[in-house]
């Protein structure tokens, strides 16, 4: 059974820094794609990160430059630093998993095989 947790959530001001991670088990995860997307209320769920089971990162514009996506194979575990918080930022983060083949688009959310909980992230102006 494969089961993906994620933690680090919280309040904090603008300028403050979070990691979230999120601890992955039941699967050979090192094969896998890894995904952070985060969802506002009221907004759809929208892509913010991914690493590449082959290596490369992508990240949506408003993170660039602020938000590291990396992973630990040997803990199994996918981490996201977020620096320089914004309030525009506060979203329920959630972490992905994907068998997709390489070269797949990783920014949608319909070649994610196995999703998270969610984390709350709240960042006060």
């Amino acid at each position: 059974q494969v089961q993906l947790v994620e933690s680090g959530g919280g309040l904090v001001q603008t300028g403050d820094s979070l990691r979230l991670s999120c601890a992955a088990s039941g699967l050979a995860f090192n094969t896998y794609h890894v995904g952070w997307f985060r969802q506002a209320p009221g907004k759809e769920r929208e892509f913010v990160a991914a690493l590449s089971r082959g290596g490369p990162t992508y990240y949506t514009t408003s993170v660039k430059g602020r938000f590291t996506i990396s992973r630990d194979n040997a803990k199994m575990t996918v981490y996201l630093q977020m620096n320089s918080l914004k309030p525009e930022d506060t979203a329920v983060y959630y972490c992905a998993i994907s068998t997709a083949a390489l070269g797949t688009n990783l920014e949608r959310t319909i070649v994610y095989d196995y999703w998270g909980q969610g984390t709350q992230v709240t960042v006060s102006s």
